[in-house]
């Protein structure tokens, strides 16, 4: 039996990714070796280069000023390029991309259009543009500006959207969001960009040779060596090249280590609570449109200082929370505290804190800079929210360095240590782990009690928006399907996509059979008088709801006993509570709450009571689109039940 070979040896049998990359290494070093044979074999006098050391000055000076031209000027192009998404950004990014593609002669050739001596700008300068170290760093600009303009571009558009985002409510201006979020953020981007762009320079011949014959630069230099006496008179060109790019690129590869640190304060400033100012009230009418997405919500009466906006994916919940970060224009309508219209301030001049969902921390920045980050705020403040937020010994810690629960505590911080007049978060809790989820909840709703702070919070969890929010606000396709105070709303849900959005799993239709009955099947099912508006046919179809903790479920007695005979299919234990599916006898099946324990076991029979004054009833068939099915689509199916979401208790009243 043949040994497996084991480490780097099995990688390379198991794959032919070390081959190829093999293959190319081995043809970008050949020539170098070659070339280090060549020169042990060359007496050493016939190395002399007279004029090599000016030369060699000409290309690392002219290369440099290049490079650092195209930094100046190419960085903010790429960055605007990175955010540009129209016509004459597309056009601009392929027209700057052309000289990559242009063969280096050609290259010189058009610019000799632009700066000849017999040009207008020519003669401005009395031919100083060409054959001059300006003509040198004109060819050079031109030929290798492509290559960091390329790099910039895809560093700057990798960047998360929201880092701008949450910079502007920080309090940052677009000039500082550039320097000390973009900018920063896209460093490795960049510094690739720079080098590729020096080496170019460096190594330019085709438009230099055309534009700036002399003074010699060393590829100029190497050219007329050759040309002249062989390609013995080139080794030591050759060789000071190979040396001047081995030192950039060896001095490119260190330099990252002495990127600038972050020193955090030890000890920290002492804490320093917020201002217990009271919060103000938030009210807003507004219309907006993403792409072909259009939104109309409103919240003009409040009665509380809290306020969750509900929805599925897609309803329009984040694009209605930037507009009132003033993160995008509205079309129309206005955003007032306490009745001040704030709806034409600047994101960065509003005070409001806003959390994104995914934190969107700065990558360089470790915990205590990143608490800092917003334009005047204070050092106690910041080291109050560090401390009530459990992130103390964590405060020289990079966000790569971080659990994801711990990254959305920093954001939060960062949002609150400016001493926000509101907070907007954006689901700030999804795609965390459940234990860590809850704490940050629970977390969440003590800094709601113990502060002033108003709290706007986007959720599509019916459960969060009950434990964190006075009011809620329902959207569905960017329209308010209900909104009002939350107790109100989870007890009395105004259609049934509001009670598929709250989570209401027992969600059907029927057809109506008396003054305060409906038929489900053969199940008959009584119901609140007053559920129905005036005028309801009597044989109406209508769609039903009842909450599973609402249903009292009993084991199976006499025939003439109170409840609805069914048989349980099915058992889910949920720790303290367990839900029971039970298929009526002739009807839909319906989801009963019992304490954990207390119900019968998949297949026995029992009986489910439905209290009238639990069963909510709209007029029409109208069960909603579970999320997946295509927009504007119904489910008709008398007894399916869709996937929602459940609330495994009565909401608590703020």
């Amino acid at each position: 039996m043949t040994a497996r070979p084991a480490g780097g040896a099995a990688l390379i049998f198991r794959t032919p990714l070390p081959w190829l990359a093999g293959l190319l290494t081995l043809y970008l070093l050949v020539p170098i070796l070659a070339y280090a044979i060549r020169v042990a074999d060359t007496p050493v006098s016939a190395l002399a280069a007279p004029g090599l050391g000016s030369a060699l000055v000409v290309s690392v000076e002219t290369a440099s000023i290049s490079t650092v031209i195209i930094a100046v000027l190419g960085i903010p192009l790429g960055y605007l390029l990175s955010r540009g998404r129209g016509r004459t950004s597309t056009v601009i990014g392929v027209a700057v991309q052309l000289p990559l593609a242009l063969p280096p002669l050609m290259s010189g050739i058009l610019l000799i259009y632009l700066v000849g001596p017999y040009t207008f700008l020519g003669q401005v300068f009395h031919g100083a543009l060409t054959d001059t170290r300006i003509g040198i760093v004109l060819a050079q600009t031109f030929v290798a500006a492509p290559f960091l303009i390329v790099a910039a571009r895809s560093a700057f558009a990798t960047l998360d959207p929201a880092l701008d985002d949450v910079a502007a409510t920080l309090g940052h201006g677009r000039w500082s969001r550039f320097a000390r979020v973009a900018a920063p953020a896209a460093t490795p981007g960049i510094a690739a960009g720079l080098l590729l762009a020096w080496l170019r320079a460096f190594g330019e011949f085709g438009a230099t040779v055309v534009l700036a014959y002399h003074p010699y630069s060393v590829p100029v230099f190497t050219y007329v060596q050759f040309g002249g006496t062989g390609i013995t008179s080139t080794l030591t060109a050759v060789g000071a090249s190979l040396g001047a790019a081995a030192v950039v690129l060896l001095l490119a590869a260190y330099l990252p280590r002495l990127r600038r640190r972050h020193p955090v304060p030890d000890p920290l400033p002492e804490p320093s609570a917020p201002s217990s100012s009271a919060s103000p009230r938030l009210t807003f009418d507004l219309a907006g449109r993403l792409g072909t997405f259009q939104v109309e919500v409103a919240h003009t009466t409040t009665t509380g200082r809290h306020l969750a906006i509900l929805g599925a994916s897609g309803s329009g919940k984040s694009l209605t929370l930037r507009m009132l970060a003033g993160l995008i224009r509205p079309t129309a309508g206005q955003v007032c505290l306490d009745s001040a219209d704030v709806t034409s301030v600047a994101p960065e001049d509003r005070g409001f804190g806003y959390v994104p969902q995914d934190a969107a921390l700065l990558p360089h920045l470790p915990v205590w800079h990143q608490v800092m980050f917003g334009v005047g705020t204070e050092p106690g403040l910041a080291a109050h929210w560090i401390r009530r937020l459990g992130l103390t010994g964590l405060e020289s810690r990079l966000p790569s360095q971080l659990s994801g629960g711990q990254r959305r505590r920093v954001a939060i911080a960062s949002a609150l240590a400016r001493n926000p007049r509101l907070l907007l978060l954006d689901e700030p809790f999804t795609g965390l782990d459940a234990p860590v989820r809850d704490e940050l909840r629970h977390e969440l709703r003590r800094l709601q009690r113990d502060t002033a702070i108003t709290t706007v919070i986007v959720t599509h969890d019916p459960v969060e928006a009950a434990l964190l929010a006075d009011e809620v606000l329902i959207l569905d396709f960017g329209r308010v399907a209900q909104g009002g105070p939350q107790p109100a709303v989870f007890a009395h849900p105004a259609s049934p996509t509001a009670a598929r959005l709250l989570g209401i799993r027992n969600l059907h239709v029927g057809q109506r059979a008396g003054h305060r009955e409906l038929v489900a099947g053969r199940v008959r099912i009584s119901f609140a008088a007053s559920a129905l508006p005036a005028g309801t046919a009597l044989d109406a179809e209508l769609t039903w709801c009842i909450r599973p903790e609402n249903l009292r479920l009993d084991d199976p007695v006499e025939e003439n006993a109170d409840g609805h005979p069914g048989t349980v299919n099915d058992v889910v234990s949920l720790g303290a509570v367990d839900e029971v599916l039970v298929a009526l006898d002739g009807g839909p099946e319906l989801t009963a709450q019992t304490p954990a324990g207390d119900h019968p076991e998949p297949g026995a029979r029992c009986r489910l009571t439905l209290p009238p004054a639990s069963v909510i009833v709209w007029p029409g068939r109208n069960i909603p689109t579970p999320a997946g099915d295509s927009p504007g689509r119904q489910r008709t199916t008398d007894f399916t039940m869709p996937d929602l979401y459940d609330l495994s208790s009565t909401p608590p009243p703020r």
